[in-house]
């Protein structure tokens, strides 16, 4: 089946997230070390994030790194910072020839002095990119953002820049890293699993998930065109009854 042409451009998902998963599986299977694995997996991500641009997307959030992944060997950390440092510098004209803005969120001062500084160059030079906005998920947490947006809010009330009383939804989003994105509408995992992982919980609220066995970096434009098409045969409620809708 042709998804790409059986989805309806006009009811596109806002803002879809990825957690990018398999990459050690992959390259286990091929009987590779683990590395080899992540380093395939860029390829995953440019045609991704490319066939994201050309579809009509306006928001991509990949989950590039956990805080977790910090426990991971120091080689495959070593690793992933490497390509995170060489895609940056790769990927700069791909981003600009496609009009995308790069954003990073997390705990970014985590990051190597290298990674943080080409990080911070890619990000200045696509500011005014339109089309689309890339935001990479590095030494993220879910928990550990919220647990900075209560922190913040709590000093806002103590030094009485924020009444208690008036705190509400929009209090807290515009206390997390993502204060300036829509909520997620679609999360895909691919690898099989199917678990969160402390990824946008706040923001996944009422996101569709959808679960593929596709290996990380097995997965191409046709993978993303079928997710799509999945999502948009879903009916979304929020709350309401289908009559209601």
């Amino acid at each position: 089946m042709d998804f790409r042409s059986n989805i309806n451009v006009e009811k596109l998902p806002k803002h879809v997230a990825i957690i990018m998963d398999g990459n050690g599986r992959w390259a286990k299977k091929q009987g590779l070390m683990r590395v080899r694995g992540h380093e395939k997996g860029t390829k995953a991500v440019r045609e991704t994030v490319e066939s994201s641009a050309e579809l009509g997307i306006e928001n991509l959030t990949l989950y590039a790194f956990s805080t977790e992944n910090w426990n991971r060997p120091k080689l495959e950390i070593q690793t992933l910072m490497r390509l995170l440092v060489s895609s940056l510098k790769d990927e700069i004209k791909t981003l600009q020839d496609n009009k995308i803005r790069l954003q990073a969120i997390g705990c970014i001062e985590n990051l190597p002095t290298k990674a943080k500084k080409e990080l911070k160059e890619v990000i200045e030079k696509t500011a005014n990119n339109s089309r689309m906005t890339l935001t990479l998920a590095l030494s993220y947490g879910a928990r550990e953002e919220m647990i900075q947006a209560v922190k913040q809010i709590s000093q806002k009330v103590k030094n009485n820049i924020i009444d208690s009383e008036t705190i509400d939804e929009s209090t807290i989003n515009n206390h997390l890293y993502t204060r300036n994105l829509p909520d997620v509408d679609m999360m895909i995992r691919t690898s099989g699993e199917q678990r969160i992982s402390n990824f946008l919980l706040w923001q996944m609220a009422y996101a569709e998930l959808y679960f593929t066995e596709t290996l990380w970096p097995d997965f191409r434009k046709e993978n993303l065109f079928e997710a799509i098409y999945e999502y948009q045969k879903r009916e979304r409620r929020f709350g309401k009854t289908s009559e209601q809708l």
